[in-house]
């Protein structure tokens, strides 16, 4: 399968290793495939987690006093100093490949009106045109409680119907979703989820350790996004080739695939 335009997200556990730190392997890795699907003619948007988790690696603040700051003040200063260094790791892998990036930092709010809604895509659309990679996050620094997204899951969602992708691509850390724990030996993949199932028995609350969201962010994002039209794939980002074989090679590797029609209309 193929497509035009895509929008990727990967989430903080992917890109970091188990101590925090940015995990560059992995990170070349994904700036590898993207390239390669650039070279196949698609146009890609990536929705990049890790600023926050790479900012508390980098400060290495003592558990003392972050206790005593803020949540929202936590995040904004770890998100001050990971954004950076999180960009500056992207700039340095895309020049190996000749590809320009561009960073695209937003708020809940910046979706709210469609003055803004437009602007944005301008934004983006340029970029496309011009053959910069736009590289879209958060802006943490400056956003409080009420004006976040539940997390990048949703912001991957937006940007993905604001774009005109045609299909969004969830990196998590594990392959999908399960029909039981994941941990338990007997549970399958689901392979295929139609607009007309319901799984959110099958969804638990559990959120990942560096990032806000958990697979019923991912589940909620999914559905909606499937609803309108655009393809959603739910897939390991810690495997090696993930999007290539994802498009190129859906047989060989688990993921779970949201399908933008019913039962009813399958066929």
């Amino acid at each position: 399968m193929m497509f035009s335009r895509l929008a990727i997200k990967v989430g903080s556990n992917v890109l970091t290793r188990g101590d925090g730190t940015l995990d560059i392997t992995r990170m070349s890795a994904l700036v590898d495939q993207i390239a390669q699907l650039r070279a196949w003619g698609i146009e890609v948007i990536l929705i990049s987690s890790g600023a926050v988790a790479s900012g508390r690696s980098e400060l290495h603040l003592p558990s003392t006093e972050t206790d005593l700051m803020d949540i929202v003040e936590q995040r904004q200063l770890f998100s001050a100093v990971g954004q950076a260094k999180l960009m500056g790791r992207y700039v340095e892998l895309f020049r190996d490949h000749a590809i320009h990036v561009g960073q695209v930092l937003t708020m809940k709010e910046n979706f709210s009106t469609p003055e803004q809604n437009q602007n944005q895509r301008q934004c983006m659309a340029a970029m496309l045109a011009h053959g910069v990679l736009p590289i879209v996050n958060e802006n943490d620094t400056v956003c409080i409680t009420e004006l976040m997204f539940t997390d990048n899951d949703e912001l991957s969602g937006l940007v993905a119907q604001l774009m005109g992708c045609e299909a969004l691509i969830i990196l998590s850390t594990i392959d999908g979703i399960y029909d039981g724990l994941p941990s338990d030996t007997s549970s399958r993949i689901v392979r295929e989820v139609w607009l007309d199932d319901d799984l959110s028995q099958l969804i638990r609350s559990e959120k990942s350790a560096s990032g806000r969201g958990g697979m019923q962010s991912k589940y909620t994002t999914a559905r909606e996004v499937a609803a309108s039209g655009i393809d959603v794939y739910i897939a390991n980002g810690k495997r090696d080739d993930i999007l290539l074989d994802v498009l190129q090679r859906p047989d060989a590797v688990p993921f779970t695939h949201f399908n933008t029609h019913s039962h009813d209309n399958a066929h």
